[in-house]
């Protein structure tokens, strides 16, 4: 029998820390000459000033911090040197992380190998022992042997950098670098990579500031919609207003948390700003961002108090269900579907429609809670963990598990819907057993994704997954009341379903063929002492 891993219990997940928005830029060719001139100044000076970064490595300290900002103010000015030399420290920070995650993949992918390697050719698993299956033939088993050598290879380079405190980041991006040498594939030409390259390499982003008009200096966003920049020393020249800065003839007007973002600038609360081309529609945008005060956890008790939407995530849907505070679906399952087929800013509409219809239906059912899977296929989606399966590999692949999360919790927020995450352990084997028969009607099919967002909400409620069925009663008149099996916590079989027992009260046999058929006297039939039992009426003579 396999062994059940320990279930991990639900909590409410905080809400975001920071907001976004943005919005088109309308430029003129002027205004696009003037930033694409700053944006590729700064860029180059934030790809030197990162390469410095990476080289000092760990015995980089707030003194070599200084020294860069100082190098850096000369050829640019004091404004733009802080907004460059910060974001080459996230960066730097970020591809730490990212090493780090990668040595656990690689260890994880060696441990793999070299624990199939050790096991006899086509050797079957033994979960209770911890033995894991062998590989199939020999041919396989040098071809994986090969694998752990280059493995080890990748791994020892990886920690070496690592110890050192050496990142390798590509700016602009390692995807966009190799379609360099493969355009026709990318269906571009060598002009309109160039012009990319360059859009993903400029630098125009500067960090708010606090007591400053409209809460930011370098990139300044007035409350009528006028933007003006900071020009860098070398490039004062190209200043059209007084004390080196330069006025866009473009306005901006953000639809999206226009009032929250004008309250703040009222007040000079610091607000930063990203301006970035995208040179393949060849529009300018600009993105407003700043923290928010951490709103307080919502107990899960309270979040639970109206009841949960149980949801299901799948590649190319989110099937819902409404429960109950005793765990019981009402309604309709729902299903809202989405594809993510095309590019990438398709895919992310297509997940940003189906969770507003998510909340639109939370609301409406008067839910103030919605209870997800806390899913995580980073380690799922090995080749050493799933062989051959290359179908099963790709489908959990699809899975949109960070880019949906974070969407959700960002437009929940708004909404006041909390999220409740789950353990993911068995809710579609569960489900799909205890509840997708029970709920299928001739007028209504219930998928396996239907059940398992019941399993997910009963997890989220606190209710066990497995259905519990009733006793028959021991008679039919009102005082005998409900019944359920409520059986201690040191029974065995509890959650179990009622053992069937065949015999003419549950109609599985013939009137006549059950367990007391050769008794006649137990049997309603003339002559016999059961027909002449006190609650029996004699016939009256006929002398009367």
């Amino acid at each position: 029998m396999d062994r059940l891993r320990e279930l991990a219990a639900s909590y409410v997940v905080p809400g975001p820390a920071g907001v976004a928005i943005r919005d088109r830029l309308r430029v003129s060719q002027a205004d696009a000459a003037v930033l694409r001139e700053v944006g590729l100044l700064l860029g180059s000076l934030a790809a030197g000033d990162l390469a410095v970064r990476s080289r000092e490595g760990l015995a980089h300290d707030a003194a070599a911090w200084a020294a860069r900002k100082r190098g850096l103010t000369g050829r640019s000015s004091a404004r733009w040197a802080g907004s460059i030399t910060r974001a080459t420290q996230d960066q730097w920070a970020l591809a730490r992380r990212g090493q780090a995650a990668h040595i656990g993949w690689l260890r994880g992918q060696v441990g793999q190998i070299e624990a199939r390697l050790a096991r006899p050719l086509g050797a079957k698993a033994d979960k209770p022992e911890g033995l894991v299956r062998g590989y199939a033939s020999r041919v396989e088993w040098h071809a994986k042997s090969r694998r752990l050598q280059s493995l080890n290879q990748r791994l020892a380079a990886v920690e070496a950098d690592w110890a050192a405190g050496r990142v390798r980041v590509v700016r602009g991006g390692r995807r966009l670098a190799t379609t360099r040498h493969h355009l026709d594939e990318a269906g571009l030409s060598g002009q309109a990579w160039r012009e990319r390259w360059q859009a993903a390499r400029m630098f125009l982003a500067a960090d708010g500031e606090s007591g400053k008009r409209f809460g930011n200096e370098t990139i300044r966003i007035t409350d009528t919609g006028h933007i003006s920049i900071k020009l860098p020393a070398p490039l004062a020249q190209l200043a059209n207003v007084p004390h080196g800065r330069y006025v866009l003839d473009a306005t901006v007007q953000f639809k999206h948390r226009g009032q929250e973002w004008l309250d703040r600038i009222a007040v000079n609360r610091a607000v930063a700003y990203r301006i970035h081309h995208d040179a393949g529609r060849g529009r300018w945008y600009v993105t407003a961002s700043w923290q928010r005060a951490a709103a307080p956890v919502l107990p899960l008790e309270a979040a639970l108090a109206r009841g949960v939407v149980g949801v299901d995530m799948n590649d190319d849907h989110l099937a819902a269900w409404r429960l109950d505070v005793h765990g019981n679906p009402v309604g309709e399952p729902q299903r809202f579907f989405y594809d993510l087929t095309d590019t990438a800013g398709h895919r992310d509409a297509q997940i940003r429609h189906a969770l507003t219809q998510l909340l639109h239906f939370a609301r409406r059912r008067g839910v103030a809670a919605i209870a997800v899977e806390d899913l995580d296929f980073t380690d799922g989606r090995s080749r050493e963990k799933h062989g051959r399966n290359k179908r099963f590999r790709r489908l959990i692949s699809r899975f949109p598990t960070a880019k949906l999360k974070a969407r959700l919790l960002s437009m929940a927020a708004e909404q006041d819907v909390a999220i409740v995450a789950v353990d993911p352990a068995y809710t579609s084997r569960w489900g799909a057993q205890y509840w997708q028969k029970s709920l299928t009607t001739p007028r209504r099919e219930t998928t396996r994704h239907d059940a398992a967002s019941i399993a997910v909400g009963r997890r989220a409620l606190g209710h066990p997954i497995r259905r519990r069925t009733a006793p028959p009663p021991a008679h039919r008149s009102d005082v005998q009341g409900h019944r359920t099996v409520q059986a201690g916590a040191e029974i065995r079989g509890r959650e179990g379903t009622r053992p069937h027992l065949p015999g003419p009260r549950t109609r599985c046999v013939l009137p006549g063929g059950g367990a007391k058929a050769g008794d006649q006297c137990a049997q309603h039939r003339s002559g016999h002492a059961a027909e002449h039992a006190f609650w029996q009426q004699d016939s009256l003579p006929l002398s009367l």
